[in-house]
C-alpha cells in the first residue's frame, strides 16, 4: 500500500516533467531563448554542451528562486522585487556553471564563447521562473517543472543543431543561409510538437 501511494504521488511530478518538455515546449511552444539557439546550434555537440548547462541552471534556479519568493519576499512583502532577485540568483548560478564548464572541458567552454555567460539573460530561464509564480506547485513540482522546461530547451536545440549539421548552407540562397534556415527549422519542428498539445493537462 505504501508503495502504491508513493507512486501515485510521483505521478504528478513526472506528468509536470512530460508536460513542460513537450506539450509546452519553453522553445518550440512559447519561443523563449531563441537567441542562444539561434548563435549555438550549429553543431550538435554545441547544442548538448549548453542544453546541459541550461537543464541544470533552470532545475536549481526554479528551484531557489521558488523558495527565495515564497519564504523571503512573501513574508517581507517585497514581490515587486521579483524579476530583480530573480536575475540575480541566475547570474550568481550561471557563474558557478560557467567555471564548472570552464575546468571539466576547456574545449566546450571555448566553443560555447559568449553564450554561455549570456545564459544570464536568457529569456527561458528567467521564463521559467517567472512561470512558476502563476502555479500551485510545491517546491518538488518545482524542481520537475524547471527540469521539464530544461529538458525540453536543450532537446529541441539538439534536434535543430543535427538538422543544421547534415545542411549544406552555403547551397542555400543567400537570405536563408544562417538565422533564415534556423527560424524555418523551428517552425516547422513547432508545427510538430503542437501535435503534442492537449495531451497532458496539470
Amino acid at each position: 500500500m505504501e508503495e502504491a501511494a508513493n507512486l501515485t504521488s510521483l505521478a504528478p511530478v513526472m506528468l509536470i516533467f512530460i508536460s513542460a518538455a513537450f506539450t509546452d515546449n519553453i522553445l518550440l511552444a512559447r519561443f523563449l531563448g531563441m537567441c542562444s539557439v539561434l548563435g549555438v546550434s550549429k553543431k550538435v555537440d554545441t547544442s548538448l554542451g549548453l542544453g546541459a548547462a541550461v537543464i541544470f541552471v533552470t532545475t536549481c534556479t526554479s528551484g531557489l528562486n521558488y523558495l527565495v519568493y515564497k519564504y523571503l519576499l512573501v513574508p517581507l512583502e517585497l514581490e515587486y522585487l521579483r524579476l530583480i532577485v530573480f536575475i540575480v540568483v541566475i547570474a550568481a548560478f550561471v557563474q558557478f556553471v560557467e567555471m564548472l564548464v570552464e575546468r571539466v572541458s576547456e574545449g566546450l567552454y571555448n566553443a560555447l564563447g559568449i553564450f554561455l555567460p549570456l545564459i544570464t539573460v536568457n529569456c527561458a530561464i528567467l521564463g521559467v521562473s517567472l512561470f512558476m509564480l502563476g502555479t500551485p506547485y510545491n517546491l518538488l513540482q518545482t524542481l520537475a517543472f524547471g527540469a521539464g522546461a530544461g529538458t525540453g530547451w536543450a532537446l529541441a536545440i539538439a534536434i535543430i543543431g543535427g538538422i543544421r549539421e547534415k545542411i549544406n548552407e552555403q547551397a542555400l540562397p543567400r537570405g536563408l543561409a544562417g538565422p533564415g534556415i534556423t527560424l524555418i527549422i523551428i517552425g516547422i519542428m513547432s508545427l510538430a510538437f503542437i501535435g503534442f498539445s492537449g495531451m497532458i493537462k496539470i
